[in-house]
């Protein structure tokens, strides 16, 4: 920016000006004069200048302010004349409040529909009107709102039922009749009139003005100064980057202001770049056109008066006044909406309102925002000005149109997105269709903006331009509106309305003319097609239009006038379009069979064929509506149906079903892919029911109407299959002339195509109107056939149905009566499964399966089949009866023409010769018997008495052909082939057809005879068949398993032979095998004579067994000792703040920070683990080396991240690619010392003081002399223990590979968890060891809780190794680190127990967490014992710190322990009472060392139950700290969940089950220590201080468009936007990275809400996208709301992601997640 001043002072004079200013004064001043208009405008002209704009930086806050008191007060008093804050408050009591909602949503607002009782699907509520109204309890859709709309709550016309909320339901006692204006005085009306006209006039003006350096009359300033702003407009086509990069150089800004600046521009649609004189502004607009020019029009750049910017900074400040103002009451509202749609001087479209809208594409973003949310409070929310508004609106349609498709801002900016509000009610709809002819209009308005045809008048998109396509795209909105006008049928009609909707259809037929044909295709013979054509396009407007249709023919199924007169507007078009195509079509004759027919010769391979003809698919629509609606049977006079020539009717469908199956064929191939692509959407269930299914309604509409055979020769015409049929000799089949395969496999596929078609027009009767079926079986039918292919889901079943215009599939009315649910685990999702009664309604040649799905079917059916034990025919399912109009479409099945057909095909089967048939030629040929015996079959159930079947399919079938060929007939023909060996598969399905054959015969023949006889005969006859099938079948199951039997055996006599070669073998692992149950019982001893105990000197002594490990690299065996070769597990050490109770700790400074003392609040810990797998320590470097060296080439060849990071050390373990960073050395156990002297506690206190005293000396003498002489003179007095050396340095026991080991895991553990540099001299690392070793025991014991397990026994094997490494490295690291420091800590550590002079800084006792203290203390203790020889015993010595820490902790509780909350004495039995009297006691002697800070406690029970409770997880932890440091085998009690826990956990530790005998036994000796623990200044603090534990708050809502929740600790977070980074470690970091490193130590768990997905982050460069454990009612996720149905939280995947943050596997999980699916490698994680 030029020159940002701080922020501007304003000028004294103003200054007393403005607080001289009275705003009513001025406002009596106005009632007075007789020219307002003027007099405001000179207001306005005098202070606007002076309060906006007066510098480079606006000043929002200061600028409303004066706004407010110089502006808008005037005009509030003169609007209400009297104080506006009175006036205001009268006008808003006496208000009627609407029922309208009307509540504006934000981008990413929720929004809810409801799918059973909204009128369409832009019927939408808010969050807060959804829950009070009866639909949260319906079928409803929730979806992220795109901003914009409005609430429709209070609607009536937007609800079928349920309209109000709770809020918004109305008074029964107002009358909603009255005009809300009669509570006005008329003075009042006519000021407001006065006031609204002034205003909105000013600000109309003013945001339309289009002078950058004058003002409009009446405006200009009495002293004008030189000040201008260099204005930069926001485009549609520029991206941020080339914004950014422009201002940079144009303004000279930094990066970040230049950020800002883009981001505004992109906000509010404007921002001034920079502000200075004429020519400082010029020289920036020069620069930014220059550099923006290049690719693209250059942005918009204006140098403008600062004045003008004044005036229109205001005029919108004036609209958001308006919309407040007219807030208070509905009259004020209506007078608005007066205002501004009164007409001006000049006449027709010269109201504020038309001007606004006119000149919409003129305006910036924020201008157009600002008004559009005025007309959305204003004239949508009256009822009567929202009809004139969107006659206004209807009136200006075209024009507004044509302005959107130039302007270059989205539609959510442009007026024309208001069409949603007034086109979606029916009432304002009809209304529009009747008066403004809208329909027309926007159809006409659409054609005129598809300029491209070709010379017959057809689209052509051929080689859009970018500017075109852009159009093009605009111009689809228009298909929108329309959308929105037809969304909801009329229930009656007028003849006004009829007129109208007939003359809207004759544009749209005109429309379709032009589509008609459109982007036709030629075979490409010879080479391959060179530029692939152009197809999105024409797709792209059938797919928009698909619904259109669909609605259009149900407007005229609501009425029979419109019908007929729509059915004969089409048939016109059609006729007119044929005649325009006559592309070489000579009539030919066709003889066949003894029949002939007269058509044309057309070759589909030759000519031109398009797919487009939606004026061929419109009629076939209406040509079923006639049936369906049956006008064609009661008004046959008023149609033109004996006109029709049903030739022309199928002849191009039928071109177009013979060009997809030649593609099928691949004679197509050298096309390319574009016609791979509009073959494959043809079918697709997106378009296919405007075109696949209407291209066969209407070949079966024209078949109906035609002789079948002359409808099947042509058939055979178009297909190029007529010569091979029609020759006398067909049977013969043409195999001696060409003998080209290619022509030979194309002319096979042919002809099973051409078979599947005559199937499907016989077939295919389930569209209501050509079948006698209703709505719903259609559905039931597609679902089935899904579910034929295998189990769907529910998201799967509805993408596979076709969506109506309310984008319902109508699924969830059928689904239950044919599909079972089965729901989901804890993965995958809900399944339906198809009911076992439908499977037979399976029809293998469902006309919308591919071929995939065909196969895919047949093999799923064939082997339920087979489970069942049934035969493994797959025949046609019983179809329902056509309707009378498409009744004489089953004489096909038994015309002489087919038969001809299937009789060659056997006879070509019997006899096969060089491949000229195939065997699915075949099985489509018995399928199409099997349907003509069922027609039959069928025809004869249902006729009556005197009514003779005509259809007699079983005779023409057992004809054989006249003399003098005397062919075979079709049922010799079968007969024949039943044996033939080819013919295995088919063997079923020919039993099956002659099965039927018997049973029809002997029906028939009972109902010759006679009619009283029941049909029994035939039963019998099946069943004897079926007995005959049954004895075969049995047979062969016999044979089989005789088969297997002998296979068996032959096998087990192989393996018996091996054994016996190689017994030694299996004789060593029988001995192994042997052993380690051996072993595994000494584990878990049986005898009870000895309880076992962990710790002390009663400590069980495990028998010393050795440890023989393979290393998984080089798999070598190695025994672990502490001279050999070292042996490591792969580790991965991670910060962790999964424990934390505080997360608000600031992080401390890792550089000065002292770990020793563990705070209880646990609030950053470092936590280890392992996959359990072990390599040799050379083995692991070598490999680490490689991956290092693999990883530098790689970084030379791409710069992306891998899922590990090397630099930082990690690598992913060579078996189980598990992310690890250091390795664990394995340790051999520690031997206990069966030393005599154990001394008890007194004694043991003494010793320990002289040592550490001995060591304090020791180590001042290390210091440099002449520190502090005078102190040691002191200290001289007493001796240290003889057998204590204190010089003696002890010789570490282990080979220098495991002394390395050592130092690699010490350091790795210190540099991740202080974030510091690795140094392995710093006297922090052993400290750093033992922390993790607690911080490890915590969370383990932590998450067996949780998940409800028992202590010992149930971890898996790999935590239990890293558990026991981790205990035996924390007790032997000492002795790579200095001894003197580690003694240091070892003196801290205990001077916190046993209070020290020598020590200054001791913390609190309340400030230590005493499982950390004990680990510590237990494991440094190594360093002091090295050098004791007294044979003093190292058990007992734990055993006392052991006991000690526990009283600690026992105080450590009672101090904290708040006053009860049980007021009821509770009864306990003897057995507590003893505990509860100790309690008590403890409790009053820490009462009399601290006095009143303690409160009074009158029940020992609470007391005992806190610290029972509370001390437990310190207990278990050091169960499991003592088992794995001295390898004690554990009681099979705490193997399981049982009662009396607490006595077995207590005596394993060796400690009294009532905790208190160890205080009360040793009184004496811990009464000073415990005078000590509470004279801690530190306690007394704490507790005047209230508790410790602070919960993390949650924070408050947010207007972010990714609202991110963290689901650690519940803080929302606003992710991916530029507004929330943040700077960390001197890079820019989005909100949920920057979190993790304050919340999760570095990693995260979040829930992205508007996209329904988990986000799991760790560091800054790794992330991954996990399942959310949101389910819908269908048990499916859904990720980004795409679906939108309700999602109900599931426990199960909850507690999955609880459970893997809770055993810190997220770090792992990503690692997975990214070595699994590269793409998360290259997404930016730090910027989410």
């Amino acid at each position: 920016m030029a020159a940002a001043e701080s922020d501007r002072e304003v000028p004294s004079a103003l200054c007393t000006e403005f607080l001289n200013f009275s705003a009513k004064d001025t406002a009596s001043k106005w009632l007075q004069v007789t020219d307002l208009y003027k007099e405001v405008y000179q207001h306005l002209a005098r202070y606007v200048p002076k309060i906006y704009c007066l510098g480079p930086n606006l000043n929002p806050q200061s600028e409303d302010l004066l706004a407010q008191l110089l502006l808008q007060a005037p005009l509030e008093w003169y609007l209400c004349g009297e104080d506006p804050s009175t006036g205001l408050a009268k006008l808003e009591q006496n208000n009627q409040p609407s029922q309208l909602c009307g509540h504006v949503f934000r981008v990413g607002e929720p929004t809810y529909s409801c799918r059973e009782c909204a009128a369409d699907p832009t019927c939408v509520l808010c969050m807060q009107c959804f829950l009070g109204s009866v639909h949260k309890e319906h079928r409803y859709r929730m979806t992220t709102s795109g901003g914009g709309g409005f609430c429709d709550c209070g609607d009536t016309e937007a609800w079928k039922k349920g309209p109000y909320c709770q809020k918004h339901e109305p008074n029964i006692s107002d009358s909603c009749q009255e005009d809300p204006l009669a509570h006005l005085s008329t003075d009042m009306i006519a000021r407001c009139y006065n006031v609204f006209s002034i205003v909105l006039k000013y600000a109309v003006d003013m945001l339309t003005w289009d002078k950058e350096d004058e003002l409009p009359p009446g405006l200009e300033p009495p002293d004008r100064g030189d000040t201008y702003y260099c204005m930069l407009f926001n485009d549609e086509v520029h991206t941020y980057e080339q914004v950014i990069y422009t201002l940079q150089k144009a303004v000279n800004c930094t990066q970040k202001e230049a950020v800002s600046f883009a981001t505004t521009v992109d906000r509010d649609g404007r921002k001034s770049v920079r502000f200075g004189d004429f020519a400082f502004c010029e020289q920036a607009k020069s620069v930014i056109v220059r550099n923006t020019s290049r690719q693209s029009k250059p942005l918009r750049v204006q140098v403008m008066h600062s004045s003008v910017v004044a005036h229109q900074c205001f005029a919108l400040k004036a609209l958001h006044w308006l919309g407040h103002v007219i807030g208070y009451s509905d009259a004020l509202r209506r007078i608005l909406c007066q205002v501004g749609l009164e007409r001006g001087p000049e006449g027709e479209n010269s109201s504020l309102v038309d001007t606004l809208m006119l000149c919409d594409s003129k305006m910036w973003k924020g201008a157009r925002n600002v008004y559009h949310q005025l007309f959305m409070s204003s004239l949508l929310m009256d009822l009567k000005y929202k009809k004139l508004f969107a006659i206004q609106f209807a009136k200006n349609y075209e024009r507004l149109q044509s302005d959107y498709v130039k302007d270059d801002h989205d539609r959510e900016f442009s007026v024309t997105d208001l069409s949603v509000q007034m086109f979606t009610v029916p009432s304002l709809a009809r209304m529009l269709i009747t008066e403004e002819n809208l329909m027309t209009t926007i159809i006409r308005t659409f054609v005129d903006h598809l300029r491209h045809r070709d010379l017959q008048g057809r689209f052509q998109f051929e080689r859009y331009t970018a500017q075109q396509a852009f159009k093009f795209r605009r111009v689809q909105s228009l298909i929108g509106d329309l959308k929105y006008v037809l969304i909801s049928r009329p229930t009656e009609w007028s003849d006004q309305l009829r007129e109208k909707f007939l003359e809207g259809l004759d544009t749209f037929l005109e429309l379709f003319k032009c589509m008609q044909g459109m982007d036709p295709v030629v075979r490409q013979v010879g080479q391959h097609i060179e530029m692939e054509p152009e197809w999105e396009a024409a797709f792209t407007l059938q797919m928009k239009l698909t619904h259109i249709i669909s609605m259009m023919q149900e407007w005229c199924a609501t009425d029979e006038r419109v019908l007929i007169e729509a059915y004969k507007k089409c048939l016109t078009a059609l006729t007119h379009c044929h005649s325009g195509f006559t592309d070489g079509e000579q009539p030919i004759t066709l003889s066949m069979c003894g029949h002939s027919v007269d058509t044309i010769r057309y070759c589909v391979s030759q000519e031109k064929v398009s797919i487009h003809l939606p004026v061929s698919r419109l009629l076939a629509g209406l040509h079923v509506l006639l049936s369906k609606m049956e006008v064609a049977y009661r008004f046959p006079e008023q149609l033109p149906l004996s006109e029709l020539s049903p030739p022309m009717l199928i002849e191009h469908p039928l071109r177009c079903l013979v060009l997809c199956a030649q593609v099928h064929a691949g004679m197509w191939r050298r096309n390319g892919f574009s016609l791979v692509n509009q073959i494959y959407y043809y079918h697709n269930v997106k378009c296919r029911v405007e075109m696949f299914d209407k291209d066969l309604i209407m070949l079966q509409a024209g078949a109906s109407m035609m002789d079948p055979n002359h409808f099947l020769m042509i058939v055979l015409s178009r297909f190029e299959l007529y010569h091979i049929f029609s020759s006398a000799d067909c049977r013969k089949r043409y195999n001696r002339e060409n003998t080209n395969k290619d022509v030979v496999q194309q002319n096979n596929t042919l002809i099973e195509e051409m078979l599947h078609l005559i199937m499907m027009v016989v077939g295919e009767r389930f569209e209501a109107g050509v079948g006698q079926v209703e709505g719903c079986d259609e559905i039931k039918r597609e679902i089935i056939h899904q579910l034929c292919i295998r189990p769907m889901a529910h998201s799967e079943l509805v993408k596979a149905l076709p969506e109506n215009e309310n984008k319902e599939t109508g699924m969830e009315r059928v689904i239950d009566c044919v599909a079972s649910f089965k729901k989901p685990g804890v993965t995958g999702r809900g399944l339906y499964e198809l009911r076992p009664e439908c499977a037979k309604q399976f029809n293998l040649y469902f006309h919308h399966y591919s071929r995939a799905d065909q196969s895919k079917a047949e093999e799923a059916q064939r082997k339920l089949k087979r489970q069942n034990g049934e035969d493994m025919a797959l025949p046609p399912p019983m179809l329902p009866p056509f309707s009378p109009l498409f009744a004489s479409l089953v004489n096909i099945l038994q015309c002489d023409v087919l038969l001809g057909m299937l009789g060659a095909v056997l006879q070509w089967a019997v006899e096969p010769s060089g491949g000229h048939w195939s065997e699915s030629m075949l099985q489509r040929v018995l399928h199409l018997i099997g349907t003509g015996l069922l027609e039959e079959q069928q025809q004869l159930k249902n006729s009556s008495e005197d009514h003779d079947v005509s259809f007699n399919f079983t005779l023409k079938i057992s004809r054989p052909g006249e003399a003098p060929s005397n062919t075979a007939s079709v049922l010799a023909l079968l007969e024949n082939l039943q044996n033939a060996p080819h013919l295995e598969v088919h063997k079923d399905m020919i039993r099956w057809i002659l099965k039927m054959v018997a049973s029809i015969k002997t029906m028939r023949e009972l109902t010759a005879s006679t009619y009283t006889v029941t049909a029994s005969g035939s039963h019998g006859q099946e069943e004897m068949v079926c007995d005959k099938d049954k004895a075969e079948r049995k047979r062969k199951a016999e044979m089989a398993r005789l088969r297997r039997e002998k296979i068996m055996a032959q096998m087990s006599e192989m393996q018996r032979h091996f054994i016996n070669e190689n017994k030694e073998l299996f004789q060593q692992s029988l001995e192994e095998l042997d052993a380690s149950t051996s072993t595994s019982l000494e584990h878990s001893p049986t005898s009870s004579d000895a309880a076992l105990v962990c710790v002390g000197p009663r400590r069980s002594r495990p028998r010393e067994k050795r440890q023989v490990v393979t290393c998984i690299l080089c798999q070598e065996e190695q025994e672990i000792r502490a001279d050999s070769k070292a042996m490591v597990l792969a580790a991965f050490v991670q910060r962790s703040t999964v424990m934390s109770k505080n997360r608000k700790r600031p992080p401390h400074d890792p550089e000065h920070y002292d770990p020793l003392f563990m705070h209880p609040d646990l609030s950053f810990g470092t936590h280890t683990g392992s996959c359990g797998h072990i390599m040799h320590s050379h083995c692991w470097q070598r490999y680490f080396e490689a991956v290092q060296a693999k990883e530098q080439r790689r970084q030379q060849r791409l710069r992306v991240h891998t899922s590990y990071d090397v630099g930082n050390g990690e690598f992913l373990c060579p078996l189980c690619e598990c992310l690890s960073n250091t390795v664990i050395p394995l340790l051999p156990g520690t031997k206990g010392s069966n030393s005599c002297e154990q001394p008890g506690l007194g004694q043991w206190l003494k010793i320990s003081g002289q040592q550490i005293k001995a060591m304090h000396s020791a180590h001042r003498k290390l210091q440099p002399v002449g520190v502090d002489a005078v102190e040691e003179m002191v200290e001289e007095g007493c001796p240290a223990p003889e057998s204590f050396r204190i010089d003696y340095t002890p010789m570490s026991p282990y080979s220098s590979t495991i002394k390395e080991m050592l130092t690699t895991f010490g350091t790795a553990t210190y540099k991740v968890g202080l974030k510091v540099h690795p140094n392995e001299q710093d006297p922090r690392v052993p400290i750093m060891c033992w922390g993790s070793c607690a911080y490890t025991i915590q969370s383990i014991e932590r998450l067996l809780v949780d998940e409800e397990k028992p202590l010992f026994g149930s971890l898996p094997c790999r935590q239990d190794d890293c558990l026991s490494s981790l205990a035996r490295f924390g007790s032997a690291c000492w002795t790579a680190a200095s001894q003197p420091s580690v003694q240091g800590h070892y003196i801290r550590l205990v001077a916190a127990l046993i209070p020290d002079p020598q020590v200054e800084t001791s913390p609190c006792i309340l400030d230590i967490d005493m499982l950390h203290l004990l680990v510590s203390v237990v494991l440094s203790y190594g360093s002091v014992h090295s050098q004791d020889s007294s044979g003093l015993s190292v058990d007992a010595v734990q055993l006392h710190f052991f006991h000690l820490i526990t009283v600690a902790h026992m105080v450590q509780m009672l101090l904290t322990s708040g006053p009860e909350e049980v007021t009821m004495e509770q009864e306990s039995g003897g057995a507590e009472r003893e505990e509860e009297e100790d309690i008590c006691a403890l409790y009053n002697t820490l009462r009399t060392h601290l006095g009143s800070s303690l409160p009074e406690v009158g029940s020992g029970w609470h007391l005992w139950r806190c610290v029972k409770t509370g001390i437990l997880p310190y207990l278990r932890g050091a169960a499991l700290f003592f088992h794995h440091l001295n390898g004690v085998p554990t009681p099979p009690e705490l193997h399981a969940l049982c009662p009396g826990q607490w006595e077995v956990l207590c005596g394993y530790l060796s400690l009294p089950s009532n905790l208190l005998q160890l205080y009360h036994s040793q009184k004496e000796l811990l009464e000073p220590l415990l005078h000590g623990w509470c004279s801690h200044p530190g306690v007394r603090q704490t507790l005047q201080g209230g508790g410790v534990l602070v919960r993390c708050p949650k924070s408050g809502g947010d207007k972010s468009r990714a609202p991110t929740l963290c689901l650690v600790c519940g803080s929302m977070l606003c992710s991916q936007s530029y507004c929330c980074q943040t700077e960390l470690d001197g890079e820019d970091v989005g909100a949920c990275t920057a979190h993790t490193f304050a919340c999760g130590a570095g990693v995260g768990i979040f829930l992205r809400v508007r996209e329904s997905q988990v986000l799991f982050l760790a560091g800054k460069t790794k992330g991954c996208f996990y399942a959310p454990p949101y389910l819908d009612d269908y048990g499916e996720t859904d990720q980004g709301l795409r679906r939108g149905n309700p999602l109900h939280l599931c426990r199960q995947r909850y507690r999955k992601i609880q459970k893997l943050w809770r055993q810190h596997s997220v770090t792992e999980e990503i690692g997975h997640a990214q070595e699994a699916n590269q793409t998360l490698v290259g997404i930016d994680w730090q910027h989410l």
